[in-house]
C-alpha cells in the first residue's frame, strides 16, 4: 500500500461514508491520522462501521452535531453532502478545510494522473481514453465518478501506471492541491444548480481541474467553447486545443472526414462506430489525453472501430419488430438529451422526465423535430408536456415510470422509429440512480420481447 507521505493533517474529519468515504478513511488510519467519523444514515451494527471501529476510528452516528468539529484539521467529505449542511458552515467560519475523496487520492498517485471533466461526456471520455492506452500496452487504471472509488485505486497503483479519473463538480470542489498531469474540459453547461446555487459557483467548481497545473502539465480543452476559452487564459500549463468545426493548432481536430491530431491523419471517420454526431468531441479529447500519454495510432484505430459507447449512454438495447431501443439515461440535463436526439434522423419516441430542478425545459424545443412521441414520467411530466404542446408533437402521454413508458412508448410507435430514453433530469425523485433507472428501462423492454 503507497503511503500519504505528502499529506500534512494528522486530526480529520470524515463527513458522510458510503464508498468513498469509508475508503478515504481506512486509508487515513492505516496512514496513522487520528480519524472522526461522522454519519447520518449508518448504524453500529452495520459492518463499515465495525470495521473502522477495529482500525481506531472514532464514531459519530445518526446526526451532524457541531461537536464533531472539536479538534479537527481537516474535513473529508462525501461529494453529494451540502456546503449547506450545518457542520460544514461552522467549518468554514473555523478556517478548517474541507475537501472530497480524490484530494487524498491524489496525494497517493506516483506517476501520470489524468483527470476528465465536462457538463456531458465525461464517462464515455474516460473510458475511451482508458481503453486506448490498454490498446497501445500501456499500464493503466481507472476510477472516480465513473463508479470506482479513486483511493482503492491509487492505494496500489505502480510507478508507470496512468490513473484516469472522471471528475465531476461535486468532487473537484473540494480540492487544495489536486494537480493533474493531463486536465480535460469537454464542455460547460448549466447544471447542478440546486447543489452549486449558481452558474458561476458551477464553473469555478470545474475550474479546480486545472488551477493549481504547471508549465509541466497540459491542459486539454474545448476550443468551441467560449466560456471555456475565456477561462483559460491565464492557465500556466501547455494548451492542447481539440475542435470539431475547424482545424487548431498543437491540438486535435476534423474535417468531416478524417481525424488528425498535431497536423498528423490519426484514422477515417467512417470507421468509428460510436453513434452520435456529439461523441466526436468526445473522441477528439481522448485522443488527445491518450497520445499524451504514450497512446498510438494503432491503439486508437482498435479502439474507435469496436467501441460502441457505455452503459446507459445513448446504448443500444434491441431491435424489436422495427423498432430500435437505445438507453440514454445518463442524460441528467437538457443538454444531454439535445446532443442524444441529434444523433437520429429517423422518427423518434422520446422517454423523458425525472427530478424537477427548476429548469426552463422549453430550450429543448427546437431539438423536438424529429420527436413524433413524448412519453413523460417523474416530477417534471407536466412541464414536459406543455414543451411537447409547445413543439406540436402529434402523440402526447404520461406514464407512471420508466417501465410504464416503455409500454406506452411502444403502442404509439411504427416500424422504423427509434424509442429513446433520455430524460433530461436527475433520477433521484424516482430512483436511486441513473443506472437503475437505465437497468428499470432494459429490464422493461425485454419484457415486451
Amino acid at each position: 500500500m503507497r503511503k500519504l507521505e505528502a499529506f500534512p493533517y494528522h486530526h480529520v474529519l470524515v463527513l458522510g461514508l458510503a464508498r468513498s468515504g469509508t475508503a478515504a478513511a481506512k486509508t487515513l488510519l492505516k496512514n496513522g491520522k487520528q480519524v472522526r467519523v461522522n454519519d447520518q444514515q449508518l448504524t453500529t451494527k452495520s459492518t463499515v462501521v465495525q470495521d473502522l471501529v477495529a482500525l481506531g476510528a472514532e464514531i459519530v452516528l445518526g446526526s451532524h452535531p457541531l461537536s464533531v468539529l472539536e479538534g479537527i484539521e481537516i474535513i473529508v467529505k462525501n461529494p453529494g453532502i451540502s456546503y449547506d449542511n450545518p457542520v460544514l458552515i461552522e467549518a468554514v467560519k473555523r478556517n478548517i478545510p474541507i475537501v472530497t475523496e480524490i484530494e487524498i487520492a491524489y496525494q497517493l498517485v506516483p506517476g501520470t494522473l489524468i483527470g476528465i471533466t465536462g457538463s456531458n461526456g465525461k464517462t464515455t471520455t474516460t473510458t475511451l481514453t482508458t481503453k486506448i492506452l490498454k490498446e497501445s500496452k500501456q499500464q493503466v487504471k481507472v476510477a472516480g465518478n465513473i463508479g470506482i472509488v479513486a483511493t482503492e485505486v491509487a492505494e496500489s497503483l505502480t510507478d508507470d501506471e496512468t490513473l484516469v479519473l472522471e471528475l465531476s463538480s461535486f468532487q473537484l470542489q473540494g480540492t487544495i492541491d489536486f494537480r493533474p498531469n493531463i486536465a480535460v474540459i469537454l464542455n460547460i453547461y448549466q447544471a447542478h444548480l440546486d447543489y452549486h446555487k449558481s452558474l458561476e459557483n458551477y464553473k469555478q467548481a470545474k475550474y479546480n481541474i486545472f488551477r493549481n497545473q504547471t508549465e509541466d502539465d497540459y491542459l486539454i480543452y474545448n476550443a468551441d467553447d467560449s466560456d471555456i476559452t475565456t477561462a483559460i487564459a491565464d492557465t500556466r500549463a501547455r494548451r492542447i486545443p481539440f475542435s470539431t468545426t475547424r482545424e487548431v493548432q498543437n491540438g486535435a481536430w476534423s474535417d468531416g472526414e478524417a481525424i488528425y491530431f498535431l497536423n498528423e491523419k490519426i484514422m477515417d471517420v467512417e470507421k468509428i462506430v460510436l453513434v452520435g454526431d456529439h461523441h466526436l468531441e468526445n473522441i477528439l479529447a481522448a485522443i488527445c489525453a491518450a497520445k499524451l500519454a504514450g497512446a498510438t495510432n494503432e491503439g486508437i484505430e482498435r479502439v474507435l472501430t469496436t467501441f460502441a459507447g457505455v452503459e446507459h449512454r445513448l446504448q443500444y438495447v434491441t431491435n424489436l419488430q422495427g423498432r430500435y431501443f437505445y438507453n440514454d439515461s445518463k442524460a441528467t440535463n437538457m443538454l444531454a438529451t439535445e446532443k442524444a436526439l441529434a444523433s437520429f434522423k429517423q422518427p423518434t419516441i422520446l422517454l423523458a422526465g425525472g427530478l424537477d430542478r427548476g429548469d426552463d425545459l422549453k430550450g429543448l424545443i427546437p431539438h423536438l423535430k424529429n420527436v413524433k412521441g413524448l412519453v413523460s414520467f417523474g416530477e417534471t411530466k407536466e412541464k414536459f408536456n406543455e414543451v411537447a404542446k409547445q413543439a406540436g408533437i402529434p402523440h402526447v402521454l404520461t406514464a407512471e415510470n420508466v417501465e410504464d413508458a416503455v409500454q406506452k412508448g411502444y403502442g404509439i410507435s411504427e416500424e422504423n422509429d427509434v424509442i429513446l430514453l433520455s430524460p433530461a433530469c436527475a433520477s433521484w425523485d424516482q430512483y436511486r440512480t441513473f443506472e437503475e433507472r437505465g437497468d428499470m428501462f432494459i429490464q422493461a423492454v425485454h419484457k415486451l420481447l
